[in-house]
């Protein structure tokens, strides 16, 4: 017969595989709800504390409103009640709403490309024609 692993060392923490089901859940409870005023926003990962009692929700949307997080905000009780039934965990963490910086991060380092892009085209056009 098999022996039983336990206290075996996992590769990746619990706090992990909570951010990435948490992200499952809250993306699920996400497309259920019908605010016309959300538009198409996702989450993009969620991060759980250590003592897995809040939990940092990023979001992105394609518009990068500003009331973005108060409108997702008002839908709080929902996703606290969509962790509390699918996942198995002792307490449901306290949710914080936030935009995913990385995506503005990027949208920046695309323009500074495109900028640099531009000005080493027209140099080496100002060049070619002497």
């Amino acid at each position: 017969m098999p022996k039983r692993r336990t206290n075996q060392k996992r590769d990746y923490q619990r706090s992990d595989r909570l951010n990435e089901l948490l992200r499952e859940v809250l993306a699920q409870e996400l497309e259920r709800i019908s605010d016309v005023e959300l538009g198409l926003v996702s989450i993009t990962s969620v991060q759980v504390d250590n003592e897995l009692t809040k939990a940092k929700v990023f979001l992105s949307s394609l518009d990068e409103e500003e009331q973005l997080v108060h409108k997702v905000s008002r839908h709080k009780g929902k996703f606290r009640k969509a962790i509390g039934d699918q996942a198995r965990i002792r307490r449901v963490p306290d949710l914080e709403f936030i935009l995913d910086p990385s995506i503005s991060a990027s949208t920046r380092i695309d323009e500074i490309l495109a900028e640099i892009h531009a000005t080493e085209k027209s140099n080496n056009h100002g060049t070619n024609d002497k």
